[in-house]
């Protein structure tokens, strides 16, 4: 019964990686014992672990789409058809629909309709009782709410307490002194590198995070006076690749790699304004074609264009004081427009050398890392172990996209950020500190976990983790955890290995 459960899921939500695809009911019969028999199959079967099939491309650059279209702009979320109840004081903690910045919608008595419900895991579903609801009832109370003050919106990006700019509460005499060590630590003759990194793993200042992010991934020199000539040098190298390679776009042997890049671009943080820029997206588009023809060995792999937008938002922040995610591009000069592409493109190509075998053929690192995930939680939580054993959950259905998008997906972009400064801190930090990131991450929500007794609602809270509210604190303490994961077993293997 577990099994025609669990089979049954994959085909009717096609939200979740992995799920089959439509087949006649005959060969459907015949197929419901076979398993991939390798990861390269699996991959294969799971090409629609994103959002949006590449069948659907078509549709999506479109102007106008037919009312009874099934395909939905990236934009617009699809709400699960599984809803989460949550106790009253856990929904009453998160932040509402609106403060989330989820969905922009132009029908008001539904958007109430949906306050009522409550969010569920960072997605809005409508509860049973609210569809009893009378509209004339909902557009009243509508009309009160309007009367009341705005509330304030957390930014996606970073909380007003973290920006430390106009508007922000003055910083603490513990920030500040913090703040003064990095600048000191900067402007020496020689950065003392490993001095840098132990004052970076607990957090960077937003202040002084792009250069130090610029020397933690070995793109600026260390010697203060050499950076100016690096960083002209590179960048220049940057536009010469874009002049070069960048026309041959629409080659026959690289239109296949455009083409999905092209794809997948508009899929990129979908709920941030910057990103839905046509000139944002350009800028995305040249770096990660350049970075695909000069990398043929792996080429481009979905999943990579997330790993651009923390580097160009931090960079990018170095010169703007409001929030990020609401900034209009084209205002800058062009001379720093260029800049903030230039060195996005060379700090991602230095996270990426460290991880190519992320995204080589049948992605043989993605394969040992989630292994190695598996093994880990069998020690540090058998309970939880066993209990996806007993659902018939395996763990590569969601732990390939937390190793494959650097938990990017599964997190807000101010945590992303938050997170990074750690992993640019910590020895091999996107390679090897991960793993016990994520194995601290899913560690952290045991108890919903063990409370999900069948494999469909297991398998849809993995995939929907509350963490939209998420901010310094919670990745502060993940961090923490992590760390004494690390210390535990990571000097010693066999500990986790039965």
């Amino acid at each position: 019964m577990a099994t025609d459960n669990r089979i049954h899921f994959w085909k009717r939500n096609p939200k979740v990686p992995g799920r089959l695809k439509d087949t006649p009911k005959a060969s459907s019969l015949n197929s419901k014992s076979k398993k991939p028999s390798t990861f390269h199959e699996f991959a294969r079967s799971t090409n629609d672990a994103w959002d949006i099939d590449d069948e659907e491309d078509d549709g999506m650059f479109s102007l106008k789409q037919p009312s009874s279209s099934p395909v939905q702009s990236r934009s617009m979320p699809q709400t699960p058809c599984v809803k989460f109840i949550k106790a009253p004081e856990e929904t009453e903690s998160l932040p509402r629909p609106r403060d989330r910045q989820e969905f922009i919608s132009t029908n008001p008595v539904q958007d109430r309709l949906d306050d009522e419900s409550g969010p569920a895991n960072g997605r809005v579903v409508k509860s049973c009782s609210d569809a009893q609801l009378n509209v004339n009832a909902a557009r009243n109370t509508l009309q009160k709410q309007q009367s009341l003050p705005v509330r304030p919106v957390i930014p996606l990006v970073a909380r007003i307490s973290d920006q430390n700019a106009s508007g922000a509460p003055p910083m603490t005499v513990r920030e500040k002194t913090r703040l003064d060590k990095f600048k000191q630590l900067l402007a020496s003759p020689n950065t003392d590198l490993e001095e840098l990194r132990k004052h970076s793993w607990s957090g960077i200042p937003r202040e002084v995070r792009p250069v130090t992010w610029r020397l933690l991934s070995g793109y600026l020199p260390a010697n203060r006076e050499r950076r100016d000539l690096v960083l002209q040098r590179k960048r220049e190298e940057y536009f010469g690749f874009i002049e070069q390679y960048y026309h041959s776009r629409t080659d026959e042997n690289h239109r296949d790699t455009y083409r999905q890049i092209h794809i997948d671009i508009p899929r990129t943080n979908p709920l941030i304004p910057l990103f839905q820029q046509p000139l944002v997206q350009e800028v995305f588009e040249r770096i990660l074609f350049i970075w695909a023809i000069r990398h043929p060995a792996s080429g481009y792999v979905q999943g990579i264009n997330d790993l651009v937008t923390p580097f160009f938002v931090v960079f990018l922040s170095e010169f703007v004081e409001e929030d990020v995610e609401n900034f209009e591009m084209a205002s800058l000069p062009q001379d720093t427009q260029r800049n903030i592409e230039a060195d996005s493109f060379w700090c991602m190509s230095k996270l990426l050398d460290g991880i190519q075998d992320n995204y080589t053929f049948a992605q043989p690192g993605i394969q040992i890392k989630v292994k190695a995930l598996e093994e880990l939680v069998s020690r540090i939580d058998e309970d939880v172990h066993v209990h996806f054993q007993k659902c018939e959950v395996e763990y590569l259905q969601f732990a390939f996209r937390w190793m494959n998008n650097l938990l990017m997906r599964e997190l807000p972009l101010r945590c992303t950020i938050r997170l990074w400064d750690t992993y640019q801190a910590e020895s091999e930090g996107f390679s090897h500190f991960h793993l016990y990131v994520c194995a601290a991450f899913l560690i952290k929500w045991r108890k919903e976990i063990l409370s999900m007794l069948d494999f469909q609602s297991l398998l849809m809270l993995l995939q929907n983790l509350p963490t939209i509210h998420w901010g310094n604190e919670e990745v502060g303490l993940l961090l923490a955890e992590a760390y004494r994961l690390k210390y535990m077993f990571a000097d010693a293997p066999s500990h986790y290995k039965r």
